[in-house]
């Protein structure tokens, strides 16, 4: 398929607001003062959080509605694509494939850290730590549980509506366009793919700048003499970046597929030794407890904002809308390589396992990882936010391994090994992706549109970690977010009107 002229322009645009966007991040922010990358990025993302944290609670809850509706609808049996085509990937490799896409260097950089966070800094401020241990968990689960994976499931049905049973290429403005005059969709239809090639670099080199933080924090922690500096990260950066550019080269059935396997086998062990060497009837005790929490207060958490506690609300401004903001970020990217390996599933097959298996192993991981930590903090001994305070987020899961000595360091290079490989997959499918919406949907992009692509979303990651670390990437995503936020309300009322045209 031929990259189209509107294609061409949204490709064009993107690369040239992403490479400014580079040079400006690299100037010294003592050259600039208030108009430095880093402070403009935060000034942003204050007024976005508190101007409209309202409009993303509303949208990730309607989401979550709308995505359990499609499951027990009548249009579950919809089948994306032709009634005779059958899924191209095994149920496993779907799966592992989604998941590594979805959220595998969060899992690892917030598994520890969040939960400790939460303990001591509770959304809901309580003089009793048990109280405060079981809001710590709720919390985590709700911000990694339900309604960030109905976002992928909704974005990416409709993607994969839009391309295998409607026919159109496959990039994000043939879902949206439909509602406008004819004489206006090109221009819009260029707007939109602008906006989602950029909300899904900047969401995605937020998750890599991420990635490269743990995986220097867990060498520094592991090797005395390697001290955790952005010049170590930005040889992480470079390094990982060669690694994921050749498997970029190899295509979906071979490098993406088969790292996504060996995520899920890493994954898995990595979850079970922790489980197994830690106090393991207590997690099981947390998970369950956790679960039952997590639906019992879902709906509450939900429509939380605060509205009489200033200090509650940047609670919510720091931690829940942040993460709206980044699912939302990721969900153009995650949600079109979703779609692209989901022809010949069904809709309620497609939802169903977007939103159900991801969920419960992310549940599972956090009341391992995180349960681990809050133990270790309420019983053990071990001053985890401490270490998370003075040397950085990133070294929670590491500081938790350390106290299990010997044993602990063998986790701790399994878990760097994770780490890898997962900022492997996420930046190799997130160019897959970029590339596809560069060529007017080819699902066969070219490689050196994706190598291009690989190349700017690493620059902007070391960027980033240069400006301010943490602060500067989550200020990213958040104003990443924002203009792909209207075009997530547009998308979901044009699928359902052809939805309600089907026979």
């Amino acid at each position: 398929m031929k990259r189209g002229k509107k294609s061409y322009t949204a490709y064009l645009s993107s690369v040239v607001i992403c490479v400014l966007f580079t040079i400006w991040g690299a100037i010294p922010g003592s050259l600039l003062g208030k108009y430095s990358m880093s402070r403009v990025a935060e000034t942003l993302q204050n007024w976005i959080s508190k101007g409209f944290g309202w409009l993303y609670v509303l949208l990730m809850a309607a989401v979550l509605i709308a995505v359990i509706y499609l499951l027990f609808s009548k249009y579950g049996n919809i089948k994306l694509g032709r009634q005779d085509d059958k899924p191209e990937f095994s149920y496993f490799s779907w799966v592992a494939m989604l998941f590594s896409a979805g959220m595998g260097i969060g899992l690892v950089f917030w598994g520890v850290a969040e939960p400790v966070m939460h303990l001591h800094d509770p959304a809901i401020p309580s003089s009793d730590r048990l109280a405060n241990a079981r809001e710590s968990m709720t919390y985590t689960f709700f911000h990694w549980g339900l309604q960030p994976w109905a976002l992928y499931a909704l974005i990416g049905l409709i993607i994969a509506y839009t391309t295998f049973r409607k026919d159109k290429p496959a990039i994000i403005s043939e879902s949206v366009t439909p509602l406008f005059a004819k004489r206006y969709r090109g221009t819009i239809g260029t707007i939109v793919d602008t906006i989602a090639i950029i909300a899904t670099v900047f969401g995605v080199a937020t998750s890599l700048g991420l990635g490269a933080q743990q995986i220097a924090g867990g060498l520094s922690f592991s090797i005395s003499w390697i001290p955790n500096t952005f010049a170590i990260q930005l040889v992480v950066i470079i390094t990982v970046t060669v690694l994921y550019l050749i498997s970029a080269t190899t295509g979906l059935d071979k490098g993406v597929k088969i790292l996504s396997n060996l995520n899920i086998v890493l994954a898995v062990l990595l979850m079970l030794a922790v489980l197994l060497i830690g106090p393991t009837a207590y997690l099981l005790d947390l998970f369950v407890q956790s679960v039952g929490n997590y639906f019992q207060k879902l709906p509450e958490m939900s429509f939380r904002l605060a509205a009489f506690s200033s200090e509650n609300r940047q609670w919510i401004d720091k931690w829940t809308i942040f993460y709206w903001s980044w699912w939302i970020s990721w969900a153009p990217y995650v949600s079109s390589f979703i779609a692209r390996i989901s022809k010949g599933r069904t809709i309620r097959e497609f939802v169903g396992g977007v939103l159900i298996v991801p969920t419960v192993f992310t549940f599972l991981w956090f009341s391992v990882f995180g349960g681990t930590g809050i133990w270790q903090e309420l019983f053990n001994d071990n001053n985890l936010i401490q270490v998370i305070t003075e040397k950085g987020t990133e070294t929670g899961l590491f500081a938790m391994l350390e106290s299990y000595g010997s044993i602990g360091k063998v986790i701790t290079g399994l878990a760097i090994l994770l780490i890898s490989t997962f900022f492997i997959t996420s930046a190799d499918s997130a160019t897959y992706v970029l590339a596809m919406f560069s060529t007017n949907g080819n699902l066969t992009p070219h490689a050196r549109v994706k190598l291009l692509w690989g190349i700017i979303m690493s620059s902007i990651a070391a960027i980033l970690l240069y400006a301010g670390g943490l602060e500067s990437l989550q200020a990213i995503a958040v104003l990443g977010s924002f203009p792909f936020l209207f075009v997530v309300i547009l998308m979901t009322i044009n699928f359902f009107k052809w939805l309600r045209e089907e026979k």
